[in-house]
């Protein structure tokens, strides 16, 4: 009898995919890329029925290298080994492992996400601004803030530009930076592959967890460099979608700033609960009229619904600038007196 050893690994994922049933294959193909899809849609177009036994040490074997990439994000390669060990024996466990580990790209400055913030800031706080970009850039959203904010306002905004404008870090500029570091942490860490991060969503999420002071700090000093890029970083930092985090006084303050129109077409695309939230902060004959001009609108172009989002968002930050509504951040307590 043919075992799941046999099988190729994508004939293994056909095979997980079929037994997880139609709604969640489908679901978890949308998350695959074109190629993949292609090449496990014709391994299950061609597959015949597996014995039971050969499925489940499918799906075992999946749960297995779910379990150990788990182990890995928690505690590096050598930590997910010895918890395996322990778990299934030696033997098995570096069979987990070595498959893992084939598949598996480790994060550059892995070995940094399990440091505390402070003690990160202390290993490159005297580094280039390059180097420092490089290294929050690959870091958890929080350790990044954290180790912004610590930083000199003028070296801040540098750092910030670079991470910005960062696209792709050859291999051997990581291993250097990682080399020093690791010397500085007695740990290890690779970075084999090119590594993408940094850009304005990158920034943007590290903004988002900073204070107001900070953040604002950060793009004072960086508008007198790049304002372009400065209006870009301020223009994805609230989002259309984000109105849902307001208060109810703050919605009812901008709906006074809004057109109906402008209204209407930004609400095109909204989610129930998004349009709910609107709704329930304007008068019942405001809400009756709004509905009734969304139910005329008809179809229209995404980029007007997309404009008409974005004047919101911009009325929005103005206000916040204004002190007349607080948008809520993650890396402060907000004190309402």
């Amino acid at each position: 009898m043919a075992k799941a050893i046999n099988l190729t690994d994508k004939q293994k994922a056909a095979a997980l995919l079929v037994s997880l049933g139609m709604d969640l294959s489908a679901s978890i193909m949308k998350w695959m890329k074109d190629d993949d899809i292609e090449q496990i849609t014709l391994e299950i177009a061609n597959m015949r029925k597996l014995p039971p036994e050969i499925i489940n040490e499918v799906v075992k074997e999946f749960y297995q290298l779910c379990v150990a990439k788990e182990y890995v994000s928690q505690g590096g390669i050598e930590y997910a080994e010895e918890i395996l060990q322990k778990a299934v024996g030696v033997s098995k466990a570096t069979e987990i492992i070595n498959r893992l580990s084939s598949s598996l790209e480790i994060a550059p400055f892995d070995f940094l996400r399990h440091t505390d913030s402070s003690e990160v800031f202390n290993f490159i706080e005297n580094e280039h601004p390059q180097t420092i970009a490089l290294v929050v850039a690959h870091l958890m959203p929080d350790q990044s803030a954290m180790i912004l904010s610590k930083l000199d306002s003028d070296v801040r905004a540098d750092v910030i530009r670079r991470i910005a404008l960062m696209d792709r870090t050859v291999p051997e500029i990581i291993s250097d930076v990682e080399r020093v570091l690791e010397r500085k942490v007695a740990a290890i860490a690779k970075g084999q592959e090119y590594s993408s991060v940094g850009g304005v969503s990158s920034v943007v999420n590290i903004l988002n967890r900073v204070d107001r002071g900070t953040e604002k700090t950060i793009l004072d000093s960086l508008e007198e460099s790049d304002p372009e890029l400065t209006e870009e970083i301020r223009r994805s930092l609230f989002t259309f979608e984000d109105v849902i985090t307001l208060d109810d006084r703050a919605v009812q303050r901008f709906l006074r700033e809004v057109d109906s129109k402008k209204l209407s077409y930004a609400l095109k695309t909204a989610n129930d609960e998004l349009k709910e939230k609107i709704f329930k902060n304007m008068s019942q004959r405001a809400g009756e009229m709004l509905k009734e001009e969304m139910d005329y609108l008809g179809p229209v172009r995404l980029r007007d619904v997309e404009e008409a989002q974005q004047e919101i968002v911009n009325t929005i930050r103005r206000l916040e600038e204004e002190g007349e509504i607080i948008i809520a951040r993650g890396g402060e307590e907000e004190i309402i007196v």
